[in-house]
This record gives C-alpha cells, structure tokens and sequence, in this order.
C-alpha cells in the first residue's frame, strides 16, 4: 500500500469537495440563509442530522475514491494505464481535446449507471443513501454508499485504460465536476430566467432538474447535460414548469 500517495489524493479530493462545498453551504446557508429563503428551490432547509450523514458518507467516499488511485497508480497496474506526464508527448492540441471527450465520456457513464442504480433489484443496496437527500445540500455531492462511490469512480478506470491522460488532466476535470456537483445538490437555481427553453439551456442540467430527481426518485437522471434524459424520454414531464415557477417566484420577490 502507498500511503503516500493515498494521502496525497485524499488531499486532493478532500480539498475539492470541502473547498467548494464549504464556500456554497455558507453563502447559501449560513449568511443569506433568510435573505435568499424565497430562492430555495423547496421550501425548506434540510436538518442538521441530514448534513452530518451527508459529510459522513462523502467522508466515505473521498477514502474509497483514493484508495481507486492507489490501485491504478500501483507497479502491478500502472504501466499498463495510458497516464502520461509531459504534455508534449500527445501535444497541446490533444491536451485540450482531451477535457471534451472527457466530459461527453463521464456525461455518458453516468447516465447508464444511474439509470441501473435506479433499478428496484440494484437501488436499496447501492443508490438509496444518496437518496436520503430527497432536499439535497451542498454536502450531499459526494454522500455515496460505498458501493456506488466504487461506481461513481469507475470513470477514472476507464479513462485510464482508453484516453492518453495526462497527471493534470484528472484534476482539473474533476475541479469542475466536483463545482457542478454542488451546483446541481444546491437547493438554489443559479441559471436565469428562461434558461431551460433557450436552445443551449435544454440540453444543460439544472440545480432544479436534479433537485426534482431527489424529491421524487423518478426521472431526470443526467449529470451535466440533459442529452440522454431527452433522447430516451426520461426527462420528468413537469420539469419546466417547476423551473419557470422557481424562476417567477425569485422575479416577484
């Protein structure tokens, strides 16, 4: 075991997901706790009990996520991984490339195994702690059974073992997935106005689409777009009116 670098990832990830998480639970929950109450997409706080089980599994999560590392960075392991460290070996143009393909990769990878997560034989023993959130914090971003966390960290496997990744690829990438994890577990629609009818806006995910998935299980299983919620009709029929009607009540106020 490489307790070097499981403790160097551990730093890594933790950093993320408390840095990021930490600046939104106190904006939104701590100093315009009742400036902003009219903006909380339900209209309710969570309990105190319900961000400690947060904190506590994505604590979990964090450590099983590094010990993943670990094993692929391991000398039984490694070599055969496509990680590469100098930037010239694949060149800037693929470096850049790079994030995209990623992206579409993660989007896609997450769709498929949320939607098998949801599966009555598979979600009670995998999916159900997540779903304990059914009115998510900034917290919940990470609140996984273990299970799942091992499926959630699955796409690093197979970025490792098919697109040449470079040591800065994956934390820069997850920077941003982490931000827009926390985004969508928020309980606060951050997108304008009309945004879910324009014609970029109804394919990006919304902190008010996934907070639907949370409070009814059902419907709207995308990560970071609404691509393959659309295409296979699993986007939740009142999905735009909840937008729009989150959206009028900040307008009003």
């Amino acid at each position: 075991m490489n307790w070097e670098l499981f403790f160097k990832a551990l730093e890594k990830i933790g950093s993320r997901y408390f840095a990021v998480a930490f600046i939104a639970f106190i904006v939104f929950y701590i100093l315009f706790r009742k400036e902003w109450f009219y903006k909380k997409i339900q209209p309710k706080f969570p309990k105190s009990k319900d961000f400690f089980r947060e904190l506590s599994y994505s604590l979990s999560t964090m450590i099983i996520f590094s010990l993943i590392i670990v094993v692929l960075n391991s000398p039984k392991i490694g070599p055969y991984t496509t990680r590469y460290k100098e930037i010239e070996e694949q060149g800037w143009m693929y470096y850049f490339l790079a994030f995209p393909i990623m992206f579409i990769m993660h989007d896609l990878y997450f769709y498929i195994m949320h939607r098998i997560m949801h599966h009555s034989s598979v979600f009670k023993y995998v999916h159900l702690v997540h779903h304990q959130s059914t009115n998510p914090s900034p917290w919940a971003a990470y609140a996984f059974h273990p299970l799942e966390a091992i499926i959630e960290q699955g796409i690093v496997v197979i970025f490792y073992f098919t697109l040449p990744i470079h040591i800065t690829h994956l934390a820069i990438f997850f920077l941003f997935s982490i931000i827009y994890n926390v985004y969508g577990h928020l309980g606060y629609e951050l997108y304008p106005k009309g945004f879910n009818k324009t014609l970029l806006g109804k394919w990006i995910n919304t902190s008010v689409n996934h907070n639907q998935h949370h409070q009814y299980f059902k419907g709207n299983y995308g990560l970071y777009t609404l691509i393959w919620d659309r295409i296979f009709g699993t986007i939740r029929k009142d999905y735009d009116q909840q937008f729009e009607e989150v959206k009028n009540r900040i307008e009003i106020n």
